[in-house]
This record gives C-alpha cells, sequence and structure tokens, in this order.
C-alpha cells in the first residue's frame, strides 16, 4: 500500500511541475498580441495600398516583400514577368539583381577572410603580378576607394565586339594592355567604380579555386537554401535562362538587350527572388555566413569625405539616420531597378524587385515610410 501511495504521490509532483512550467497567457499579453497584429495589419494594407496605387497608374510592375523581427508582413507580385506574352509574374519570379548583387559579392570576400584565405590588406597584384596599378588592397575594392575607372565606361572605347561578351579576365587583360586612366590616386576618396566588384569576384576566383558561379552556389545559396538565386552570364541569359526569369523593360514594351557588359559578374549578374533575398537577409542576422563582428565592420561607414546620411562600408550603403542606422542597396541595369534595404536595429527589412526601370517615386526614404 506504501508503495503505491509513494507512485501516486510521485506522478502528482511531477504533473504538478509540468503545470508549473506551461505558460499561460495573461489579459495584458493577449492584449498586446492583439494590438501587435493590429498594427501589423495597418502596416500591410498601407503598403498593398501605395503599390496598387502605383501598379494602377502603370508606374510599377514587381515583387514586393517587407518583413519584421523574422517574419513576412507583405508580400506581393504586381503586373507581368513578360509583356509581349502577358505573363503574369509571381513571387518566385526571378530578377537581375544588377547593382545588389554587391552585398553577396562582399559577403563572399568576408567569408573568405574569416577562412584566413586572404587579407583585407591584401595588393591585388598579390593576386595578378601583372596589373598595372599600385596601392590596390581588397579593403579599397569593398570600399570603393580604388580610384580605378569604371570598365563599363572604357570597354565601350577598347572592346572590339558587342557581338562578343567581355568577361572578368578581359577586363583584368585590357586594363593590364591599355592602362586606362585611373580617376583618383589610392584611397584618396570616394568614388562607386563596378571595376572594384569585377576584380573582387576575379579575386574570389583566385582564391578558391572555383568560378564565381560555383563559388556562390556551393558556399551560399544551396546552405540557405536561394532555391530561385544563381549567377548569370551573357551565355546563360542566351542558352540557359530558367522558366521562371523575367524580362527586363527599359521603355514600356520595349525589352532591354542582352548587353555584352553581362559577361560581367560580381558588380551585377546575380539573379535571385525577393523570398531568397530574405533568406539571406536572416542569415546575416544569425552570423551563418559571415560573423557578427565581421559584419559590424563591414556595417561601419568608411568615408570620412560622405555624409552620415550618405556613406559606404563593405558592399552596403550606409545611413546613420540620427542614431537609427539602416544599411542598404539599390540597383539599375538593363531594364531591372531593384532595393534591399535593412534596418538592422530594428530588424525590418524591405525587398523591391522590378523588372520595368520607370519607377523614380521609389525613393529610399518612402520606402522606409511605408514600415
Amino acid at each position: 500500500m506504501k508503495r503505491y501511495l509513494a507512485i501516486i504521490i510521485l506522478v502528482v509532483l511531477i504533473f504538478n511541475q509540468k503545470i508549473a512550467r506551461v505558460e499561460i497567457p495573461t489579459p495584458e499579453y493577449e492584449v498586446l498580441n492583439h494590438i501587435k497584429k493590429v498594427i501589423s495589419q495597418k502596416k500591410a494594407f498601407k503598403i498593398d495600398s501605395f503599390f496598387t496605387s502605383k501598379y494602377k497608374r502603370h508606374v510599377f510592375n514587381g515583387t514586393v516583400l517587407f518583413a519584421e523581427n523574422g517574419m513576412i508582413l507583405y508580400e506581393k507580385a504586381f503586373g507581368y514577368s513578360n509583356f509581349k506574352t502577358k505573363d503574369s509574374l509571381q513571387i518566385n519570379s526571378v530578377f537581375q539583381l544588377a547593382s545588389v548583387t554587391k552585398p553577396l559579392t562582399s559577403c563572399a570576400v568576408l567569408m573568405l577572410y574569416e577562412r584566413g584565405e586572404l587579407n583585407l590588406e591584401d595588393d591585388i597584384r598579390t593576386f595578378f603580378p601583372d596589373f598595372p596599378y599600385e596601392g590596390v588592397t581588397v579593403r579599397l575594392l569593398l570600399t570603393h576607394r580604388s580610384g580605378l575607372p569604371d570598365y563599363m565606361y572604357f570597354a565601350d572605347h577598347l572592346w572590339k565586339s558587342r557581338s562578343v561578351p567581355i568577361t572578368n579576365d578581359d577586363v583584368i587583360d585590357l586594363m593590364t594592355l591599355y592602362k586606362p586612366s585611373r580617376y583618383y590616386l589610392p584611397n584618396k576618396r570616394y568614388n562607386y567604380s563596378n571595376t572594384n566588384y569585377c576584380l573582387l569576384a576575379s579575386i574570389i576566383e583566385k582564391v578558391s579555386g572555383m568560378s564565381y558561379a560555383e563559388f556562390m552556389k556551393s558556399q551560399i545559396f544551396e546552405p540557405l537554401g536561394m532555391k530561385n538565386t544563381r549567377v548569370m552570364t551573357y551565355d546563360d541569359l542566351k542558352f540557359n535562362p530558367p522558366e521562371n526569369l523575367t524580362t527586363g523593360y527599359n521603355r514600356p514594351w520595349r525589352a532591354a538587350e542582352n548587353s555584352y557588359l553581362n559577361g560581367v559578374v560580381g558588380d551585377k549578374g546575380i539573379y535571385s527572388t525577393v523570398e531568397d533575398l530574405f533568406q539571406l537577409d536572416q542569415a546575416l542576422y544569425q552570423g551563418n555566413l559571415v560573423s557578427l563582428f565581421t559584419l559590424k565592420e563591414a556595417f561601419q561607414p568608411a568615408h570620412k569625405d560622405l555624409r552620415d546620411n550618405d556613406n559606404y562600408g563593405f558592399g552596403w550603403r550606409i545611413n546613420l539616420n540620427n542614431g537609427n542606422k539602416y544599411i542598404f542597396h539599390s540597383g539599375w541595369w538593363k531594364g531591372y531597378k531593384t532595393y534591399f534595404i535593412r534596418r538592422i536595429h530594428e530588424k525590418k527589412t524591405i525587398i523591391i524587385l522590378s523588372n520595368t526601370a520607370l519607377h523614380h517615386f521609389l525613393s529610399i526614404n518612402r520606402l522606409n515610410e511605408l514600415l
């Protein structure tokens, strides 16, 4: 009898402990949760009203994602993937990221840095001994302080055939052979140049022994589950485009051409979706690719000659915003316009991908006001 009584007492004690661990929502908690839901619904309604209005006025065509605290608050596709075939955009439609590629290239460089495979103070001649410009380090490439000329301009004069795509290696060869004039001496001032990120992609290839596309796929896209993201060049677009690829439009109903400059990657060339970029956004918060310590440096303004509300770090534009800093990058290239905004202290994210480059109304400040 005593044995059975002891067992009953033990069961009661265990049950009481489990009961104690169950958190019963208080009325205050339920009220607070309800208020949060109402606020979220109001934000989603405001965002939807804004983009629906722009879409109906034919000034926006694209996909939209707004998130807060790791949760998607609003996402939607507006308009056509292809105006000729009238294929509708889907949330998994693929867009050229244009210069929003640069934060991903920077991430790859920092991964190699943390693995000890390169140093931010390494001179580019460490990787390409014949490179004719002195004093250019990895850090200066990341922060656009190299002073190097933009290949998009000198290639127009030095590349012979517009029907033959130019590659990253070709850019280095042209610079080595013709030595186009640099804009500034190294580290003299900030000067945004696509050449910097073209060279960083080439450094990634040199250090890793993989192509830029292979490295990004195996080290970033696949580990993060970015299933609709890939690097695509001129030939990929011509011979092997994905089914959900959008067409970019420079003017209404006029598709942008597949430029010979599409052979260069690192400064552009990544194609993705809003949800895949959100996967990247969340991974950065967790330090899954690059440590939070290194990212802290990457997100710091690197230029004393720039204003606090318009600075640049390692692949990210930076606005200190009176103590409420946000980092972002936008892009434009051949009919595509893109925005990736991260208000990291509030854990708010805005991702806009458009295949019509006709929407000047999408200023960073206006987008921030929606969240």
